[in-house]
């Protein structure tokens, strides 16, 4: 069948002159992560055979435990990225600050830069558990040729030019959007090659999916425990099922396909959410709406929230938007009784 389809890169070439900024700097920087998906893919796949699961020893600037796959998935990205030379600055949920990319002449002309997570779910590589990468490219506000500031990575989520995630499960899918859509391409690993297997992506309006962590049930607002319970109802077409694996990408995969919605709360232990705004809640948001679906933390469309920190955390809701809806008039309701 793959003889029959397009490659991720002949379709870069074919839809570069729709994008808005159709210089070509955003493709190279497509194909850039491509490139590195595929030398992480072969890594994860080799995991159990090679010396490369287990922990560092180290922790990462969220004070969690650093996986070996993590260092090796953020070098692969970062020398993928700051080698081709095709982005002005870098953040990544392995480095405590941002990266300034600097040009051969040490002036920079790129006018990209990309927040990324090399490896989410990594502590499920021990278990052969799908883990993926999730990555946030936004334009530079800051003049180009100057060094690049913070202010360029704390942009609203809506000033996006393109998001994606690559999962690496059964097989490897690299999913993205510009903003015309979400597409899917799956490698073909015989041929290193992605090929164009899930065109124009829709979330299901209505879903039958919750995922959450229930294990911190008794720590959810009470508005996130209602709807949790509305849900396990035998009324109608409930109960829904339960499917959570612990990888965001996992989840959220699973869900845009099938339709369902993914709820990371705040609770007593994680008051400001568990979740990073800049490249895990904004680029996932980004990639529900463009399929049709929806994202918000309870009150605000995640889009809009005005980042302060570039590690900041926000709660998160996403997928189906019956299912979004539902929830937060469960959210409203609870909350409007409380004042």
């Amino acid at each position: 069948m793959s003889e029959n389809r397009l490659t991720l890169g002949e379709y870069i070439i074919e839809n570069q002159s729709h994008f808005e900024y159709s210089s070509g700097e955003l493709s190279k920087l497509i194909n850039s992560i491509r490139l590195a998906a595929k030398t992480v893919s072969h890594k994860v796949n080799k995991a159990g055979l090679v010396d490369i699961i287990g922990a560092v020893g180290d922790t990462n600037i969220q004070g969690e435990d650093q996986q070996r796959l993590d260092v090796f998935a953020n070098d692969a990205f970062k020398k993928a990225l700051i080698n081709r030379e095709i982005v002005c600055g870098i953040v990544s949920e392995e480095e405590v600050e941002f990266i300034a990319v600097e040009g051969k002449k040490k002036t920079n002309t790129n006018k990209y830069v990309v927040l990324m997570d090399p490896l989410d779910g990594s502590s499920n590589i021990d278990v052969n558990v799908s883990v993926g990468t999730i990555f946030s490219v936004f334009r530079r506000i800051t003049p180009v040729g100057t060094p690049v500031q913070k202010e360029d990575f704390l942009q609203k989520g809506d000033m996006q030019v393109a998001a994606g995630y690559i999962i690496y499960g059964t097989s490897t899918m690299l999913v993205y959007s510009v903003g015309q859509g979400v597409n899917g391409f799956t490698l073909n690993p015989a041929i290193g090659t992605f090929y164009l297997s899930h065109p124009d992506i829709k979330i299901p309006y209505k879903g039958s999916i919750y995922s959450v962590n229930e294990g911190y049930y008794s720590h959810f607002p009470d508005g996130v425990k209602k709807y949790i319970k509305y849900c396990q109802e035998e009324k109608d077409d409930r109960p829904y099922t339960s499917r959570y694996i612990g990888s965001l990408v996992s989840d959220f995969h699973r869900n845009m396909i099938n339709g369902g919605i993914y709820l990371y709360p705040t609770s007593s232990k994680y008051p400001e959410g568990k979740l990073r705004l800049l490249y895990e809640c904004n680029p996932i948001a980004f990639l529900a709406e463009q399929a049709g679906g929806k994202a918000t933390d309870g009150f605000k469309r995640i889009l809009d929230l005005e980042p302060k920190e570039l590690h900041q955390r926000a709660p998160i809701f996403c997928g189906s938007k019956n299912m979004i809806d539902k929830l937060v008039d469960f959210i409203t309701s609870n909350t409007i009784a409380n004042e």
